[in-house]
């Protein structure tokens, strides 16, 4: 399918359910041993809503609707100062795209938007993170000049 042109706005209440309905879509793929899926989407999940309920400042939520007004994806964006530098980044904390939209060029325009909103917010890096089971996200990421910055290890404490 071609890809079809969006709109993207910030989320208002009336987004809150479809936007926690794609909570699933961050832990649909392998996951490492020690984390357990249900746990992890729930862990997701109360953070998406805290933001939600909260507003909390430097905390970003947009949707993206198709040509209908039918909504197709979301976006979270932080700003946030960098470790190292001081200086502001743009951190791209949930993007998600509904099942039924995989593949029509919406998480490029998400991602195109991710970087323009950066741009005009002064950022120097734009920063997400992604679990390593989750190939087609980190393709998307890779393909539009994301790479490793730094790598969190684990370990469960047995």
């Amino acid at each position: 399918m071609t890809d079809a042109p969006i709109r993207i706005r910030l989320a208002e209440a009336e987004d809150d359910a479809f936007i926690l309905g794609l909570a699933e879509r961050f832990t649909g793929f392998e996951l490492p041993a020690w984390r357990k899926r249900g746990e992890t989407t729930a862990g997701i999940r109360r953070d998406i809503e805290r933001h939600l309920r909260e507003q909390p400042p430097n905390s970003y939520m947009f949707v993206a609707e198709d040509d209908d007004g039918e909504r197709v994806g979301f976006l979270h964006l932080q700003k946030v100062v960098d470790f190292f530098t001081g200086q502001p980044n743009c951190h791209i904390s949930d993007l998600a795209v509904a099942p039924s939209r995989e593949g029509q060029g919406i998480g490029r325009a998400l991602l195109a938007y991710a970087d323009a909103w950066a741009r005009e917010h002064h950022c120097k890096l734009v920063t997400l993170a992604a679990f390593p089971g989750n190939e087609r996200a980190r393709g998307l990421y890779e393909k539009h000049g994301f790479g490793v910055d730094l790598l969190r290890l684990a370990k469960a404490v047995k």
